[in-house]
């Protein structure tokens, strides 16, 4: 935007719009779709309150819509779900490599927001004319200006538009990318025309050389180029605490760049995104504040300046558990906060699930172990671990100061539908778990206070958010289903699962009809959990004193390119000499495989075959490093045993065992199947959560489109609506 003209009585022709007026236009079409999104939260909120209330009347079918406004509202919401999950995917065999696209939902938001932005800039204005080359130059810059504060809003982990739509901040984060690639195409735009103008006459290096506004505005968008590249996944996945940092710093850059680019008339657009992150910022702070100062909390004042305490426990997988007892704040169930520990990992702060619920009186953390802090944290639990039991007080010194922020993250809460299907990969358990203990808890509370049927007091506080104020239950059947590369890792949920079984089981002898079903999938799929297999791997406790019969898999060369994510997965045999060592003849699965690689297309029939009983397959680093110690492989050359090769296990007395009422299973569930039979008995709208790999998460996308389609929801078939939660693994 080029100064020293007289803009704020700037006119571009007869019926042409002025710049003023397209930047309120721009900012009434936008407020016009938070409006929408915030009705339909609102609707959603309604909804919940009438299904509980309908509940608490003894209605059989308290989430299936009855009259004719509620009906249509259904079935516009499938139609709308059904477009909005769309998403299609490629797979190039030869590089091994799947490659799913964005949902319609998001592509269409995007394509809106541009459409939008296009329209604005050039309505009325010919870019083909040079004289109007210069009316596009500066109502580009403009439109460019107005973009500022929805770039800053979607950023907000507490913002305005999250509180309206119901949505948390980490479920914008991709809108808030898309909008500021936007933003610096506008811009480009901006530069572009004024430099086509400038060249006509070879000004621009002039330009370039002596005009500070030009100056400013070039540094700017170069400062935004920069942003936008290293914004990019590959650069996030790289090192994210570096781009964390200096994303901030660079962002902070652009915004003194663009005010001093920016004419006095319009540098609005830059206070207003100034005022916006300095409130979020205040609001986090003293937020922050309350919850880890101990002066503020009765029961720890004179115990530190710091409220949490916390104990670090190692876990198998190279997963540290990490508790504080007695929380110094609320939480409802499927919520993260941000964990820092300064003496473990100085000014860092990593976002964890929350694994525990209000009720267990702890907040609990599964940190799987990568690099940075997370790896600062096993280490500091492997050595708590190894201290004596009668050193209290070293012990007690092993203990740290937690500061925690948040919590963030929200669902639509689960006990308003009739039919619950939760699926997850690895440690997103830790957001799945909680989700149905949580209405398992719920069920309890009926029966201990002999309450009528759909009324129950939610195991969040009053403080928590307002859905979960209103007291009820409306499920009545919760399929859970978690799938983990290591049978160790069910260690993490053992006492959690064993609780739920046994709380249903007792409510089923006292007459109610709740019901869960749970099953765990032991695959070999990379993708649940990538590890290097260069690196040392924990060993669960204990385990030196197992005994087991390992197979290698195949006889020769073998690969296979398998797996939910993007990354291949590759099986190849062992060495000759571990083969030799371990008596390897052939996998247990179909063909000499290894059947934790195959696909489950039917659970029951899979239980039910001799296939199933005979093999459980662990071919995770960690059997692999323990096979090759108790094999005494002194003889063979570290350098001669690929680590990575896949082990297929015939297990004698491996890791721990699994309850008997916990189906177990070898391979990779077929979500669409196991859906398919939920809804089949579903007698009102069901809710299908997800959480773990990107792959996963995506077949189950696409599954439940395909189900929603199938079964013609709310199009007369009867069919009930199916609404979808996904989180994923990413940056």
């Amino acid at each position: 935007m080029h100064a020293g003209h007289g803009m704020g009585s700037m006119a571009m022709g007869e019926g042409v719009p002025s710049p003023f007026y397209l930047q309120k236009l721009y900012w009434a079409v936008v407020g016009a779709g938070i409006g929408c999104a915030s009705m339909v939260n609102l609707y959603n909120e309604f909804l919940y309150r009438q299904r509980i209330s309908a509940a608490s009347r003894h209605d059989r079918t308290p989430a299936r819509p009855k009259a004719l406004l509620p009906s249509a509202m259904a079935t516009i919401y499938a139609l709308a779900r059904e477009i909005a999950y769309i998403s299609c995917s490629l797979t190039i065999s030869r590089l091994a490599r799947r490659w799913a696209s964005p949902t319609l939902g998001r592509v269409l938001i995007v394509m809106a927001e541009l459409l939008l932005v296009l329209v604005l800039c050039f309505y009325k204005l010919n870019a083909r004319d040079q004289w109007q080359w210069e009316d596009i130059g500066y109502r580009t810059g403009f439109i460019a200006a107005a973009q500022l504060p929805l770039v800053v809003l979607l950023s907000a982990k507490r913002n305005l538009i999250g509180c309206l739509t119901g949505t948390s901040y980490e479920r914008l984060t991709w809108l808030h990318r898309w909008v500021s690639r936007i933003l610096f195409l506008t811009v480009t735009i901006h530069m572009a025309f004024w430099f086509v103008g400038w060249a006509r006459y070879d000004y621009i290096k002039v330009k370039l050389a002596t005009d500070p506004i030009t100056q400013r505005g070039f540094a700017a968008w170069c400062i935004l180029l920069w942003i936008v590249l290293s914004s990019l996944l590959p650069a996030r996945r790289w090192n994210y605490e570096f781009f964390l940092v200096q994303h901030i710093v660079t962002a902070i850059g652009f915004f003194a760049a663009v005010f001093l680019h920016l004419p006095t008339e319009v540098k609005i657009w830059i206070w207003l995104p100034i005022a916006l992150f300095i409130c979020d910022r205040v609001v986090r702070a003293l937020k922050t504040l309350r919850i880890n100062l101990s002066c503020l909390h009765p029961r720890t004042r004179g115990s530190g300046n710091i409220s949490s305490i916390a104990t670090f426990e190692p876990l198998a997988g190279d997963t540290t558990r990490i508790t504080i007892l007695e929380p110094p704040m609320d939480w409802t169930p499927g919520q993260h906060v941000f964990l820092t520990c300064h003496t473990l990992a100085p000014f860092q702060a990593h976002p964890f699930t929350i694994a525990s619920i209000p009720s267990d009186k702890r907040l609990e953390f599964l940190v799987k172990s990568k690099s940075g802090s997370t790896k600062s944290f096993l280490r500091h639990a492997e050595k708590s671990l190894s201290l004596p039991a009668s050193s209290n007080d070293l012990r007690r010194s092993h203990l740290k100061r937690i500061i925690l922020e948040g919590p963030y993250g929200r669902i639509r809460p689960l006990r308003q539908f009739d039919s619950v299907f939760l699926i997850a990969g690895s440690s997103g358990a830790t957001f799945t778990v909680p989700l149905m203990r949580d209405i398992v808890s719920c069920w309890k509370e009926l029966a201990i206070n002999r309450v009528k049927p759909g009324l129950c007091h939610s195991s969040a506080s009053v403080w928590s958010r307002s859905a979960y104020a209103s007291n009820g239950v409306a499920t009545r059947y919760i399929r859970f289903i978690w799938v983990i590369k290591s049978r160790t890792q069910y260690d993490w949920f053992r006492s959690s699962l064993a609780t739920v079984e046994n709380d249903v089981r007792a409510l089923k002898d006292q007459g109610y009809s709740f019901n869960v079903e749970m099953s765990i999938y032991t695959t070999c799929d990379q993708d649940l959990d990538i590890q290097s297999a260069g690196k040392g791997q924990q060993k669960t406790p204990g385990y030196a004193h197992r005994e087991v019969e390992a197979m290698a898999v195949g006889q020769g060369p073998l690969e296979e390119n398998r797996g939910w994510g993007n990354e291949a997965v590759s099986i190849k045999s062992s060495s000759s000499a571990l083969q030799s060592h371990l008596n390897a003849v052939t996998g247990c699965g179909l063909d000499g495989t290894c059947c934790c690689m195959e696909t489950v297309e039917h659970e029951e029939v899979a239980l039910g075959s001799n296939q199933q009983r005979r093999c459980s397959c662990n071919c995770d680093i960690d059997k692999i490093e323990f096979v090759r110690e108790t094999a005494s492989l002194s003889k063979v050359s570290a350098a001669r045993i690929d680590l990575s090769s896949q082990i297929c296990f015939r297990e004698k007395d491996i890791g721990p065992s699994f309850d008997f009422k916990i189906a177990q299973l070898s391979g990779r569930p077929q979500p669409r199947n196991l859906i398919r039979k939920t809804l089949e008995q579903a007698l009102g709208e069901s809710a299908v959560v997800v959480c773990g790999p990107q792959g996963l998460v995506d077949d189950v996308r696409q599954s439940v489109v395909a189900l929603s389609d199938e079964r013609a929801v709310h199009k007369g078939s009867g069919a009930q609506g199916i609404y979808l939660h996904a989180e994923s693994f990413e940056y």
